[in-house]
Parts: structure tokens; C-alpha cells; sequence
């Protein structure tokens, strides 16, 4: 595996998310002085639960993707590197890593892996070139570009059908992320293009958010769904249960509800995925060089003190794994990083089992609504928003983060401001002939030739 003479160090961490992060950040292993490099493919580390806040206007990128360098920065044993990791051989204790086009060998002492999760399609792959996802900052930049086409469009065309599908979005999945932009895309139709463009109200804006069990946020169930779906339904969300997105195209998809046989098509320009997760490539390499099992979605089956296969160094934790069937949620990967970290030091025994400590478990709905459950304490409504809104302050990395992310909530949640939305037209020159409709057009000359008419240029 590459050249003959390589570095070594004693950890290396491959990914940049909160599992990630908390088993770098964790008591000793940092301050302690244990060399340790991390590699990720990105620069920055991403505070995923807030994306659909950057997609819909209401944070900027960088509050909620700082460097990891800076956070890492008062670690002098810390060697943070960008690549991507490819291989690892367990028998000689390397991994080998993609940079700057060329392949380097790092020698390890013990590996942790953290890469995260993408989107599922459920072995229809297809599906995503025709729907927006939200997994990184692209994916959110995209989605924000998008419906704010989708309302300039709307506002300047004289199409009624298109208009229609412009201000058409399907949102499919109905956990955390799916509610979190079902209710952010109606609100924004309320409160902020409501104002800002005038033939355009709240309800010329359709938001059908599909889910394929009995109830919105599954995990939570009882009181908590019912909730969200009142919520949801009072904001003007059309909540379909029970029901399967069976085909997409450009223009629309295909509902399937098994349970009555019925299917119907729905349009929209606008159809963002957000039902299930993947792991990322490496948990592939990790099964296949260490003959862990893998369950639905490639995740790694770990033991449980998160080790894979048949190698005990060598760690996988946060959402490219499942114990116990555990919630792919940061709390997951944070309190798994921070167990790795001491059986890596010492701190407690080599093959101490996990033990997952629930804190809790929130999702916000829309304003001024959310539900939380600790323990056997459940809430709803303003009192669990407000604490929503807390506990993402703090998991954001960096005061001037915090202080950013206050003055954007409350410019977007108490005022009718996106502070984030910005947005121009691509300078590409429209074909002769499309001219819009809302102009006349004069009798053609009888020996004038029929102008064949293309469609305008997609803007960006």
C-alpha cells in the first residue's frame, strides 16, 4: 500500500463531523499531547441540523461551517490534513489517503471513522438528478438558489400552469429535516415573500410534505407526531401519510398509497428528498478489510464498543454505523467519539461496552413551534422552540457564530427578514423568440418563415 517509508502517528481520525470533532476535542486526548491527525474531505466542520436554515435564508454558510483548522487550532498534537481516505490495510495498521493528486501512507496506532452518512434512494439512484437534497452547504446553496427562482419566475410569468408548478414544492420524507423545510417554505410564502412580492400570497404556494408511515417524525410518535401534524396542517402544509413516492421526473412525482390501491400525480418544479441516509464510500472499504457486517444502507454493523470486524483498534462511529439501533442523530456520534477517545487513552477499559445517555430528542415544526421529549417529559409549542432554539446555540462551534445566528433568528423569526437570501440571474443571452407573452407580438408576414421557439435558458 504505496511508498515503503511513510508517517505514523498514534490516531488518525478520518472525517470532520461531531463524532469527529468530540473524539479530538475530548479530555486528554487533546490536551494531553496524544499525536493525532485528522483527515476530511472538507475544510470546515458542518453543523448539519441548521442547513435547511442556510437553504431557506435564515443563517449564512460560514456561521454554521467553521474551519476545523481554527477549532482544532489550540491542539498543538493536532495535524489536521484534507484528503480523502481510500483504503486501510488493519494487518500493517495504514490508511491510505487521496491529496492534492497524489496518494499518500499514514501509519496509525489506532483509527477512528467518522465520515457520516449521505442521502438513500432506496435503489432508485435516478431519483437524485431530479430532487434537492441537504446533506452539505452545496446541497443547501442549491435548494436556496432554486426557490428563489421558482418565486421570481412565478412573479414575472404569464403562464398559469407554470406559475402553479413554480410555487409547487414536494417535500418527501417527514423526519426532522423534511418538517424543518415543509414548514419553512410555507413560511416564507407568509411572512417573507408575502411582503416582498406583491402578486404572490401564501396561498398561491402549495407544500405537500409525503411520508411513508402512519405518522410525521416516527421516532417520536404519540402526542409529539400528532402535534406536528396539526402544526403542520394549521401553517397550510398538505401532510400525506401512508403513502410512496413511486417515480419523479422534472415536472412532478408519482404517489402510491398501498393501503387503497390509489396512485395520483402531483406537480411541482420542486422536489426536495429527505427520507433515510447511506453511508459514505469508506464504510464499504471498512466491511470489506475487516469483515464487519453491513445492514440496509451499507451502515456498519459494530460490535459494541464500536469496533469493526475483526480488528480491535480500529473504530466506527456516528451515522456510518448502527448499535442498538441507536438514533443516527450528534448526540450518537458525540457520546460515541468521547468513549473511543478514553479506551484510546486508557481511561477505561479496551472493549468497555457503549452506553448511550438520552438527553433528549427536539425538532422545531415552524415559528414559534417545536416539540421536545426528555425522559418522560414532553413538550410543545413556544416553550419548546425557545429550547430548541438554546440547545443549537450551543452546539454551535465560536462566539461570533452564536452572536450571528441570535441576530439572524430574530430577524427571520420576530421580523419578516431573510438575511441570506441573495440570488442573480445567469448573464446567458435569450434566444430570439422568447420574448415573454405579456408582450404583443405582430401579424407575421406571409413570406416570413415560422421562427422555431426554444425554451429559455434555466436559470441558475
Amino acid at each position: 500500500m504505496g511508498d515503503a517509508e511513510f508517517d505514523r502517528t498514534d490516531v488518525v481520525i478520518v472525517g470532520s463531523g461531531f463524532g469527529a470533532l468530540a473524539t479530538a476535542t475530548a479530555k486528554k486526548l487533546g490536551k494531553a499531547g496524544t499525536p493525532f491527525v485528522l483527515i476530511s474531505e472538507t475544510t470546515e466542520h458542518l453543523f448539519q441540523p441548521l442547513l435547511y436554515q442556510v437553504a431557506t435564508g435564515v443563517i449564512s454558510p460560514g456561521e454554521i461551517a467553521p474551519s476545523v483548522r481554527a477549532i482544532l487550532a489550540k491542539y498543538p498534537n493536532a495535524d489536521v490534513r484534507l484528503g480523502r481516505v481510500v483504503d486501510v490495510d488493519p494487518e500493517a495498521n495504514t490508511v491510505v489517503y487521496e491529496a492534492a493528486g497524489k496518494r499518500h501512507t499514514l501509519g496509525y496506532k489506532h483509527l477512528v471513522a467518522a465520515t457520516g452518512a449521505r442521502q438513500a434512494y432506496f435503489g432508485r439512484d435516478e431519483f437524485a438528478d431530479l430532487t434537492f437534497a441537504l446533506k452539505t452547504v452545496d446541497d443547501a446553496e442549491k435548494l436556496r438558489r432554486q426557490i428563489i427562482r421558482c418565486f421570481e419566475e412565478a412573479h414575472i410569468t404569464t403562464d398559469p400552469e407554470l406559475r402553479k408548478n413554480l410555487l409547487s414544492f414536494i417535500v418527501v420524507g417527514a423526519g426532522p429535516t423534511g418538517v424543518e423545510l415543509a414548514g419553512q417554505i410555507k413560511e416564507l410564502a407568509q411572512r417573507y415573500f408575502a411582503e416582498s412580492i406583491g402578486n404572490i400570497n401564501a396561498a398561491d404556494v402549495t407544500v405537500t410534505l409525503v411520508e411513508g408511515a402512519d405518522k410525521v417524525l416516527p421516532p417520536f410518535g404519540g402526542k409529539l407526531s400528532d402535534y406536528s401534524k396539526e402544526s403542520l396542517e394549521k401553517a397550510g402544509v398538505d401532510v400525506v401519510l401512508n403513502t410512496m413516492v413511486t417515480d419523479i421526473d422534472e415536472h412532478g412525482a408519482t404517489l402510491s398509497t398501498p393501503s387503497t390501491e390509489e396512485t395520483r400525480r402531483l406537480t411541482a418544479e420542486t422536489i426536495i428528498w429527505s427520507a433515510g441516509i447511506q453511508a459514505n464510500d469508506f464504510a464499504g472499504v471498512l466491511a470489506e478489510r475487516t469483515g464487519c457486517d453491513t445492514v440496509r444502507g451499507g451502515r456498519l454493523l459494530v460490535d459494541n464498543d464500536f469496533t469493526v470486524g475483526r480488528a480491535d483498534n480500529i473504530y466506527a462511529i456516528g451515522d456510518m454505523v448502527t448499535l442498538d439501533n441507536l438514533p443516527a442523530q450528534s448526540p450518537f456520534a458525540m457520546q460515541g467519539g468521547r468513549h473511543v477517545a478514553k479506551m484510546i487513552l486508557g481511561k477505561i477499559p479496551a472493549g468497555t461496552p457503549f452506553q448511550y445517555r438520552d438527553k433528549g430528542s427536539m425538532a422545531i415544526i415552524n415559528r414559534f413551534r417545536a416539540i421536545t421529549r426528555v425522559g418522560k417529559v414532553e413538550l410543545t409549542g413556544f416553550i419548546a422552540w425557545v429550547l430548541w432554539l438554546a440547545v443549537h446555540l450551543v452546539y454551535l462551534v465560536g462566539f461570533r457564530n452564536r452572536y450571528i445566528a441570535v441576530m439572524s433568528w430574530c430577524g427571520s423569526f420576530l421580523g419578516h427578514r431573510r438575511p441570506h437570501f441573495y440570488y442573480a440571474q445567469t448573464a446567458e443571452p435569450v434566444p430570439a423568440g422568447n420574448e415573454s407573452a405579456a408582450v404583443a407580438e405582430e401579424p407575421a408576414a406571409e413570406d416570413t418563415p415560422d421562427v422555431e421557439r426554444e425554451p429559455a435558458p434555466a436559470i441558475a
